[in-house]
């Protein structure tokens, strides 16, 4: 047989299709027989043709991979002896290469233990005095290693001890390339026993790398790799080599190089408050701060080649181009992932210096590194610098060259997004200059009428009712780009903005809803495949006017609607649109009239759930595809045939899946629709709500995090829906089902707490299982340890004190005060003592604003909680003593938000706790007193008013009537009798 199979893989190599075919075919009859592993064996050993060699050898991996359990044992010890003798005997690289992958994937299922022979010719290749028996050893051992690290762990302290060899063997490189893989697969399984060793390693490695770097930069592009899963994995091996690494990036002027290793360090770092500080001191003891800005800053402020322009800069240029890997790419996520706030102070002076350049990509690149630092250092701006730089990026608008405006529209859009509320009150100032700047606007330049609208919706949406004295001039722009501009982008982008507009203004819109609907009307109902982007948008925006310009308004055209998304998600087969249709035209509607949603429901479920089920949009590259047999007992998997250095085209381990955007955003947004649907339609969901369950259940830990956050997100909204039934009829199998749903629900909130890696889902959790502590109080921790769980769970998110994890730590300490609220206070006390202490920690003075204002508002919202619950009052009394000197304290805080939380604390203390606090009622009145002679800010005053009503109202008699209601009439406050309750 092995004679008729060299012949037929010779036929393979054949430039001729038919013939492939044929041969194809053929192997497939063959790998039937289950002598098909000895003559394959027969061919790799015995064939005088290297390529029928390698395909011999590529041809029984995938038969090992997919059938190793069909093989016979004595042809499994006969394979394993062919194996190393054919690897021994083999001169041809390539072939080597496909049999040390063969070898790989047999070590996947026959462990080293039981393969000795393997271990005895790793010993002897790698220790040879043979350079090229060294390299041909290292590369067997690089790819056995990588295909299973764990059963190599007892033999990691040899292999390290190996590497140090290896790595001084400069004349060596590729032996030194196949150990830095060996050592990068080796490194997630690595113990505390070897790290010693490790870290002894990485001065020898950075002088490998620059010989590397010299014979072959493919190889060292590669090897570099193991930095990063050092970092992933134990970057603490790092933090001692920092400066070493740096100058080593300096040196060899590879700025990509440095880019990428700082940037990957930070995320690294991101969870690690130790690691995080440990980079910075390092870097700023070895003053290696300005060295790197000065080699990264030239790249992002270079000007592109003559004739080419940056791709944000081109006429459809796009800030969110994905699929831009060029080095000023890479400096522009460097300065998104350093810039926070112990950077910023190194940065600012060549910011100023581009911003006076006569070189327009240098004033542009200042402008950029001012957009980025108000995401990272928006603390520190809002408080300290917003002013001055908000005039700079106003002058920017102004400037005579369309880069720099881009680039200030762009940063102007940021301190929108991320400078809030701060940067609303320069609404006076920005408006006009905003919507000045859109009446001049050339609409061919469309790449920058995109920058624009993003500055104005960013602006807009934040405006609430300050934005009626500029909604005549804005709608008479958005509505004459609906009627009368050509381009179809531009009449997006307006489409868009009216969204933003509708946000803000809310019922004040009604007056120009007519003409916006009609206008939304032509586009959603012409199917035309060039006006596809459009009616997404028009989904999208009538999903705001839904949600904002109120029931009585819309009210009458959610039938219309609801029908009109049967129609679109019928007769065109688009996720975008689906996607729009769930959230906007069924989820939206189902706030207004959710009675218009009942008798649809079965067709809209239907849809739904088949967009979580579908695999639609989930592809599988095969290259290669010849075992798709119909007995695999394996999942099929696609191998590719060999490159000319022997390396897969298509990794045979991961094969090629891709996903399209639009099919996630799909799924993500039928979960939230499913929730929100649910909730909204109470009692009429119920036959729906246990397939809807099971399908959202099963996304928990689909690969994609948007999918899994807006998974849990609905999971929280079955609770509630359910609770809310179970309220509205109070029986025993609705309090039955509630309680069933509750107890799967939680306990996978807590899990994914626990155990999810990505924040943002781990947010989206925290808040969904606020949301279920809110609306179903008791019940939901009516099961035995629940309560102590999830406090658990809260204290262990407050011990993450990273900077980066502000928000996440935010979302947890919204739960305190629910869980306060839902049991007796004798109940919460003793979880509420272990994390006082977490909360109150970060009231410090040394804390940023955001740290304090989180701490005090907590503290308020926690004593707020104690007024209603059984035992409320005694309990706020023995905490009075540990939380009066940190609100009085945030009383005089010099941030307004702190000052505002800290006086509701203080009332909410003496609501609680009412005569048990009567002793410190003079200083509080003292305290307000003086507050009330400089405050400025209205928020502020208007909460000292509600903390002196509470005051009055839990302890009269502490409280001298005649001197507080004249120190009120005197400053304008108080005109007539009692004070009534209303900032209660």
């Amino acid at each position: 047989m092995s004679g008729e199979l060299e012949q037929i893989l010779l036929q393979l190599t054949q430039p001729d299709n038919a013939i492939i075919q044929q041969a194809t075919a053929q192997l497939k009859l063959a790998f039937k027989d289950p002598a098909i592993i000895p003559a394959l064996c027969a061919v790799m050993t015995g064939s005088q043709n290297p390529q029928i060699r390698q395909s011999a050898a590529v041809m029984l991996r995938m038969r090992v991979k997919k059938h190793w359990k069909k093989i016979s044992l004595d042809h499994r010890e006969s394979l394993k002896a062919v194996v190393l003798q054919a690897f021994q005997q083999e001169t041809e690289h390539t072939v080597r290469h496909s049999l040390s992958q063969l070898s790989a994937v047999m070590v996947k299922h026959e462990t080293p233990d039981r393969w000795p022979a393997l271990f005895t010719l790793l010993n002897q290749s790698t220790k040879s005095n043979n350079p090229t028996d060294r390299q041909v050893g290292l590369l067997l051992l690089s790819k056995v290693v990588e295909s299973n690290p764990e059963p190599f762990k007892p033999h990691y302290r040899q292999l390290l001890q190996l590497f140090g060899t290896v790595l001084q063997d400069l004349d060596n490189p590729t032996a030194m390339y196949y150990c830095i893989l060996t050592l990068t697969a080796m490194t997630a399984y690595t113990g505390t026993e070897e790290m010693n060793l490790m870290r002894a390693l990485i001065p020898r490695l950075i002088i490998a790398l620059k010989h590397l770097i010299k014979a072959d930069q493919g190889q060292a592009s590669d090897a570099m790799e193991v930095f990063d899963e050092l970092m992933e994995s134990e970057v603490s091996i790092i933090v001692p080599h920092i400066a070493e690494i740096v100058h080593f990036c300096l040196e060899v002027r590879t700025e990509l190089l440095l880019i990428i290793f700082v940037m990957t360090f930070c995320l690294h770092c991101d969870g690690d408050v130790f690691c995080a500080l440990c980079l910075l001191q390092t870097v700023l003891k070895q003053k290696l701060l300005n060295p790197i800005l000065q080699t990264v800053f030239p790249v992002l402020s270079a000007a592109p080649p003559p004739g080419e322009e940056d791709p944000e800069d081109e006429e459809n240029g796009d800030e969110g181009d994905t699929d831009n890997e060029s080095p000023k790419h890479f400096a522009a996520q460097f300065y998104y992932v350093c810039m926070s706030d112990p950077w910023h102070v190194h940065q600012m002076p060549l910011t100023q210096v581009c911003l006076a350049s006569e070189n327009p990509y240098e004033r542009k690149a200042g402008l950029m590194c001012m957009a980025v630092l108000a995401e990272g250092c928006a603390d520190h701006i809002r408080t300290k610098l917003l002013s001055s730089m908000l005039q700079t990026v106003c002058q920017s608008l102004s400037d005579n060259n369309q880069v720099v405006r881009s680039a200030g529209l762009f940063a102007l859009g940021q301190f929108s997004e991320h400078l809030q509320p701060e940067v609303s009150k320069y609404c006076a100032e920005l408006m006009p200059l905003l919507l000045g700047y859109m009446s001049a606007l050339n609409q061919a330049k469309i790449g920058h009428i995109t920058k624009a609208f993003y500055a104005l919706e960013n602006f807009m949406e934040n405006l609430g009712s300050e934005i009626e004295p500029y909604l005549p001039t804005l709608m008479e722009t958005m509505l004459s780009a609906l009627s009368n501009a050509e381009n179809l982008k531009l009449k997006e982008l307006a489409v868009s903005a009216i969204g933003a507009i509708a946000n803000a203004a809310k019922e004040k819109l009604v007056p120009y809803f007519p003409p916006v609907i009609e206008s939304l009307k032509g586009f959603l109902t012409d199917t035309r495949d060039e006006m596809r982007a459009l009616q997404t948008q028009a989904l999208d925006t009538l999903s705001v006017l839904a949600r904002t310009i109120g029931k009585d308004v819309f009210s009458p055209l959610a039938a219309e609607c609801v029908q009109l998304g049967l129609n679109l998600t019928n007769a065109i087969d688009d996720p975008d649109l689906r996607r729009c249709t769930y959230v906007v035209l069924f989820s939206a509607v189902s706030t207004v009239s959710p009675d218009c949603l009942s008798p649809h429901l079965t067709a809209i479920t239907t849809i739904m759930l088949l967009s979580l089920k579908s695999t639609e949009g989930v592809t599988e590259d095969k290259t290669f595809v010849l075992l798709d047999d119909d007995d695999d007992d394996d999942d099929a998997e696609g191998d590719a045939i060999l490159d000319d250095e022997g390396a897969d085209t298509v990794d045979p381990d991961t094969a090629g899946f891709s996903v399209e955007n639009a099919y996630i955003d799909e799924k993500e947004d039928a979960c939230d629709a499913l929730g929100e649907i649910a909730f909204n339609t109470g009692a009429t969901f119920q036959p729906f709500l246990e397939s809807s369950f099971q399908q959202v259940y099963e996304l928990r830990d689909f690969p994609h995090e948007d999918v899994r956050r807006a998974a849990f997100g609905a999971m929280g909204q079955f609770c509630r829906a359910q609770h809310k039934v179970w309220q509205e009829n109070p029986t025993e199998a609705n309090h039955q089902a509630m309680q069933k749903l509750l107890g799967v629900v939680l306990p996978s909130f807590l899990e994914a707490v626990r155990g999810e890696r990505e924040r943002q889902v781990v947010m989206g959790v925290l808040e969904a299982m606020n949301a279920v502590l809110k609306a179903c109080q008791g019940e939901a921790l009516q099961s035995p340890g629940r309560l102590q769980e999830i406090s658990q769970a809260i204290r262990d998110v407050l011990k993450k004190r990273a900077e980066y994890d502000a928000m996440l730590q935010e979302f947890a300490g919204e739960g305190i005060p629910l869980l306060a609220s839902a049991v007796p206070a004798d109940t919460f006390q003793p979880h509420l003592n272990e994390l006082l202490p977490l909360i109150m920690n970060k009231a410090k003075s040394s804390c940023t604003v955001a740290d304090r204002s989180f701490s005090v508002g907590t503290l308020g919202e926690i004593l707020q909680s104690l007024v209603s619950v059984s035992g409320g009052r005694a309990c706020a009394g023995k905490l009075s003593n540990r939380l009066l000197p940190v609100l009085v304290a945030g009383v005089r805080d010099s941030d307004s938000e702190v000052r505002n939380n800290s006086v509701f604390g203080l009332g909410a203390l003496a609501q609680a706790a009412g005569p048990l606090v009567a002793q410190d009622y003079p200083m509080m009145l003292s305290l307000f007193s003086n507050l009330l002679s400089k405050e400025q800010d209205r928020r502020v005053i208007d909460n000292l008013c509600a903390a002196l009503c509470r005051m009055i109202m839990s302890h009269m008699e502490g409280v001298p009537l005649e001197q507080v209601l004249s120190a009120f009439s005197c400053m304008g406050f108080y005109a007539g009798p009692m004070p009534n309750t209303r900032c209660l």
